[in-house]
């Protein structure tokens, strides 16, 4: 990726010896950060170079009558400033400068202090202006005008306000094995950024259950990324999410990709693990008949803080783990509490996250004595 703002902008921090060496450089951390637990081969999964994130936020900075895009600076002291980003996808990028000369032209950029933007695949987008204003009726009617000509759908935020422009999602196709499948992503909602590794990640774990039978549990299903494509294996898949906005997001992804074996519960896991054990009764657990899964599989996707203790004693339990982290060291200290009980038969690295020194990994695992 060529980017005239490398080395300043804070969004990508690790630009030596070009894409390859960042990524030849996150491999080899973590295969010694996973040597204690696994001594094969890890996968790996690359990702296009630049053009690569369908979500992105910026700062919008004024000086006097001008309006600038801008990113925290690398030394996180102060911002940089932008006219591009290559990171984003095309469609975002020759999007940003058309829409801020709107915005001029339209004078609505008054306390406007960000913008985010959620594309699709497909070039469907929706962006949220962020204000430190309420926005009235003159607002929202030029809004409907900048959206109509720049086709575009418009979220206008600010304090306990928000204002829809059409409407706040977009459609997203992903293609995995052969198959297409669609997910309507939410503006102000989790959704992973980088569509073209998210489909090697549902991909990969998919092929990790390719031997497994009976039903899934999986835990921190979100909007139903992994799940819905999950349940053209299972026979039934009882998944569980904290948000409630993903979990209806998740209930409409079932119907746009005519999917009926799946039960959705929006509960925290250790609620859903204290009800599964028969602890308190949970009102939301009300209608799940337990006693009808057969379940031997487990697909845990925790957020960045990873899972407490005993959610990990629950998973053991289970005969076939797949566990896709988005933290290393979080999942290093989970797989200290899983293989006590489990083998890690494969692990994947997905570079998700080009530049940074983030990256996604995958683990499978199956308990001692199944092999």
């Amino acid at each position: 990726m060529d980017c005239k703002h490398f080395g300043e902008c804070g969004a990508c921090i690790v630009y030596e010896n070009g894409y390859l060496g960042q990524l030849n450089a996150k491999l080899e951390l973590n295969m010694e950060r996973f040597s204690h637990f696994y001594d094969g081969k890890i996968e790996v999964f690359e990702s296009p170079d630049q053009n690569y994130r369908s979500r992105s936020e910026f700062k919008l900075w004024h000086d006097g009558d001008e309006i600038r895009y801008a990113m925290n600076n690398a030394t996180k002291d102060g911002v940089v400033f932008v006219q591009e980003c290559p990171q984003v996808n095309e469609y975002i990028s020759e999007l940003m400068p058309k829409l801020l000369k709107y915005i001029k032209e339209a004078e609505i950029g008054f306390k406007l202090f960000g913008i985010d933007f959620l594309s699709s695949s497909s070039g469907e987008i929706v962006i949220s202006m962020l204000y430190h204003r309420r926005l009235d009726d003159e607002w929202e009617v030029k809004a409907k005008e900048i959206a109509q000509s720049l086709d575009i759908y418009i979220i206008g935020r600010s304090r306990k306000q928000k204002v829809i422009i059409g409407q706040d999602y977009i459609t997203e196709t992903l293609h995995i094995n052969d198959k297409k499948y669609k997910f309507n992503h939410i503006e102000n909602s989790f959704t992973q950024p980088n569509a073209r590794v998210n489909e090697s990640m549902v991909t990969w774990a998919m092929k990790q259950y390719s031997s497994a039978s009976g039903d899934l549990l999986e835990l921190y299903c979100g909007a139903g990324n992994f799940t819905i494509p999950f349940s053209f294996i299972f026979d039934k898949i009882l998944a569980t999410e904290i948000s409630k906005s993903s979990i209806n997001a998740a209930k409409a992804n079932m119907k746009l990709n005519d999917v009926e074996n799946i039960e959705f519960v929006r509960m925290a896991v250790e609620e859903f693990v204290d009800a599964l054990d028969g602890g308190r009764e949970y009102r939301r657990m009300k209608e799940i008949d337990i006693n009808r899964y057969d379940i031997k599989s487990i697909f845990v996707d925790p957020p960045r803080s990873g899972m407490d203790i005993d959610s990990c004693l629950f998973v053991s339990r289970y005969e076939h783990i797949v566990y896709i982290s988005c933290n290393p060291e979080t999942l290093q200290r989970d797989l200290a509490i899983l293989s006590k009980t489990h083998t890690v038969m494969e692990m994947a690295l997905f570079d998700q996250f080009p530049y940074t020194h983030h990256v996604e990994m995958g683990v499978k695992l199956l308990k001692k004595g199944s092999l």
